[in-house]
C-alpha cells in the first residue's frame, strides 16, 4: 500500500469540478422530513422529573460543602486553621 498521494492522474477532478459538484449538491439539498415530534415527546418523558433531579443536585451540594468543611478542618486549611496566638498559649 502506497502512503503517497499521486498529484493529478486520470481520475482527478479539478477544483472547479469539486466546487460546481458541492454547490449543486447543497442547492438541491431537501431535508428528509420535519421535526419528529413524537420520537421527542418519548424522549423527554422517560426523563426523571424536574423535582427528582434538583433534589438530587441540592443533596450532592449539600454533600460536598459538608465534606469541604471537615477536610479543610482537618487540614487546618484558610479560616478553618486554628488562630497563630493559640499556638503561644496567649
Amino acid at each position: 500500500m502506497e502512503d503517497k498521494t499521486t498529484a493529478g492522474g486520470l481520475n482527478t477532478p479539478s477544483e472547479t469540478d469539486v466546487s460546481r459538484m458541492i454547490r449543486a449538491e447543497v442547492e438541491t439539498w431537501q431535508p428528509r422530513r420535519g421535526p419528529d415530534w413524537a420520537d421527542f415527546m418519548v424522549r423527554v418523558s422517560k426523563e426523571p422529573p424536574p423535582w427528582v433531579i434538583y433534589t438530587t443536585a441540592s443533596a450532592a451540594l449539600v454533600f460536598i460543602l459538608f465534606a469541604a468543611f471537615f477536610i479543610g478542618s482537618w487540614l487546618q486549611i484558610g479560616a478553618l486553621a486554628p488562630h497563630p496566638s493559640s499556638f503561644t498559649g496567649h
